[in-house]
């Protein structure tokens, strides 16, 4: 199966249509035409539906289209670490980042990364929970900025510990809440968890550690917009990490509540596959991180 086929397939699919696929890869439509039947012929498979308004992936062409991104992504990313091995220090370094991360260590990393490889361009993805590291298993993410998951995999991640972290239990503003004094007085309260499902999250862990069930959450979010607005500008109760539940933009909208079981304490951490140090820009890139950890620890 050839390269150039699953790269016709993918920008036809990307673009909506074998003329814009052309466009992109610079062939001409009946070119491009040719390499997609004959990956249909190869596959053995109709892979595209092909209407007035475009094409869509039949149900064949959307499994191929997924590994066909994989393969692509991969090799970009084997070129681009050949590249680098030869003294050549650019392309694109991904990072997904707990919005913590992006306040108190983003900006100096970038200051000093920045100017010692001024042809990286940095590729910013905000996660407020990053337990299930679906995006770095995925090769989308170069590395993960976040809370050190409990029980990783042995041998899948490098994990390399930065700051200690801890989170607050914070509701809106005047909430009644906020006289609480316990966790468990907040056990029947509408919690918003950081988490993809609500079988996971960080407000779950703080209830585990404490020996209490975990209450069943009203609605889970991945956006920092929307955790202050379901805490600051609603009535729910969620966790927010010190820096930013203290932050005057926090403080005007939000109260810490002061429960007697203290905070849940964590470490903030970066998180690569292993396979990725021996991209020259992630080893540079974490270095610049512990000096970003180390000036914001000072």
């Amino acid at each position: 199966m050839k390269l150039s086929g699953l790269q016709t397939l993918v920008a036809a699919l990307e673009e909506g249509s074998l003329r814009g696929g052309a466009r992109r890869l610079g062939l001409s439509q009946p070119a491009m035409s040719k390499s997609l039947r004959e990956l249909e012929r190869e596959v053995g498979a109709p892979l595209l539906l092909r209407s007035t308004t475009g094409v869509t992936a039949t149900a064949q062409g959307r499994v191929l289209y997924e590994h066909a991104c994989v393969v692509a992504r991969e090799l970009g990313s084997a070129l681009q670490t050949i590249e680098q091995l030869g003294g050549k220090m650019s392309g694109q370094l991904c990072v997904g980042a707990v919005p913590l991360a992006v306040l108190v260590l983003i900006p100096e990393t970038m200051r000093t990364f920045g100017r010692a490889y001024p042809d990286i361009q940095l590729r910013l993805r905000e996660e407020l929970y990053v337990a299930q590291l679906t995006d770095l298993r995925a090769g989308e993410v170069d590395i993960v900025l976040g809370p050190i998951p409990e029980g990783l995999p042995f041998g899948e991640f490098h994990v390399e510990p930065l700051l200690p972290v801890e989170m607050a239990v914070v509701v809106g503003k005047h909430h009644p809440l906020a006289q609480c004094r316990s966790l468990a007085e907040l056990q029947s309260a509408r919690w918003v968890f950081t988490s993809a499902s609500g079988h996971s999250g960080y407000a779950k862990l703080l209830f585990e550690r404490h020996g209490l069930q975990a209450p069943e959450p009203v609605a889970m979010v991945n956006s920092t917009l929307g955790l202050y607005a379901l805490i600051g500008g609603g009535d729910c109760v969620g966790l927010m990490p010190m820096p930013i539940a203290t932050h005057p933009a926090a403080l005007a909208f939000t109260d810490i509540v002061p429960i007697q079981e203290g905070r849940l304490n964590l470490t903030l951490g970066a998180i690569v596959r292993q396979e990725s140090l021996l991209k020259p820009m992630v080893r540079h890139f974490l270095s610049h991180l512990h000096r970003a950890a180390h000036h914001a620890r000072d």
